[in-house]
């Protein structure tokens, strides 16, 4: 078994106790080769980071699946992987819930000013006056894009806030929110605008200036998706310039990087991508890249192929 990265340590523990495991991502670059060279006879399975993997795995000609921890598998090359039949799986599901707290968790955030209301009570800036006011949240109308299963949660969670939900996604859906047949029409019709698109070419800066600015000066944008969505330089200035109110934000285009733009805007909240990140979720997604694999050596059907 090579594990191509260090994606959650329990999970790595699991498939230790399990399989003779390779680190790759443990060795500098010329050992790394040299590893996947003495794999290249036996090595069918990789266990890999779904965002990101290392490209030395398609050297491998035996290999067969590669089991994803996460949901978005952008960082898997599909070109590759479907010529060779090689089978992917990933983790989806079991992190809807936690998604969708830290979603709504970023929406209360910037609506109310936590951050910022935190810093003044901390500050002794209370003794001077009251706290600027916030936004309510009952009667907005928040627009998703992207309505998958951990839209769907976040449209739940939304309407127990009282709010509105309307959404724009590639195909519509038999559901009771307002459906926007383009991204822009989705800004233009809600005061918070959710992002929860997959990365890939074909989103790659779809989030961009027009979109922004449809939004408008009280608009509030938020990102638990993928930071490469999102036409980073655009954000910055349609912030500084209170062309939006605000973003809260869990995602970046070059994670773990921050840019500095970003960090330096008093209308920001920036989480390190933490939506996934509860002991449980965690837990449960290593358990699904374990029992796909299981299910592989088994000669059984994948629990959750790509």
């Amino acid at each position: 078994m090579l594990i191509a990265n260090a994606f959650h340590p329990d999970t790595i523990a699991l498939l230790d106790a399990h399989y003779d495991t390779h680190k790759l991502w443990l060795l500098p670059a010329p050992e790394q080769e040299q590893l996947i060279r003495s794999l290249s006879p036996v090595c069918e399975a990789v266990a890999s980071a779904s965002w990101a993997t290392n490209p030395l795995i398609y050297q491998l000609p035996r290999l067969r699946i590669i089991s994803c921890f996460g949901v978005g598998v952008d960082g898997i090359d599909f070109g590759i992987t479907r010529e060779r039949g090689i089978q992917v799986t990933n983790t989806p599901n079991v992190l809807n819930d936690a998604v969708a707290d830290i979603a709504m968790g970023l929406v209360l955030a910037t609506s109310r000013n936590l951050i910022q209301a935190d810093a003044w009570a901390r500050s002794g800036q209370w003794q001077n006056g009251p706290f600027p006011f916030g936004s309510s949240l009952a009667g907005k109308t928040l627009g998703i894009l992207g309505l998958g299963a951990i839209g769907e949660e976040i449209a739940l969670r939304a309407l127990a806030f009282r709010m509105r939900v309307a959404y724009h996604n590639r195909h519509r859906k038999e559901l009771p929110f307002r459906y926007c047949a383009s991204i822009t029409e989705l800004a233009q019709s809600c005061d918070i605008l959710l992002s929860m698109l997959p990365g890939g070419a074909g989103t790659e800066k779809i989030i961009d200036a027009q979109v922004l600015d449809a939004l408008g000066p009280q608009g509030i944008f938020i990102n638990v998706g993928r930071g490469s969505t999102v036409d980073e330089d655009a954000l910055i200035a349609a912030l500084r310039d209170k062309r939006i109110a605000a973003a809260g934000l869990d995602v970046y285009a070059n994670e773990p990087q921050v840019p500095e733009g970003l960090r330096a805007l008093p209308n920001t909240v920036l989480f390190p991508h933490i939506g996934s990140a509860t002991v449980e979720t965690r837990r449960a997604m290593g358990q699904l890249v374990v029992d796909n694999l299981a299910a592989y050596f088994a000669g059984d059907a994948l629990l959750t192929p790509v």
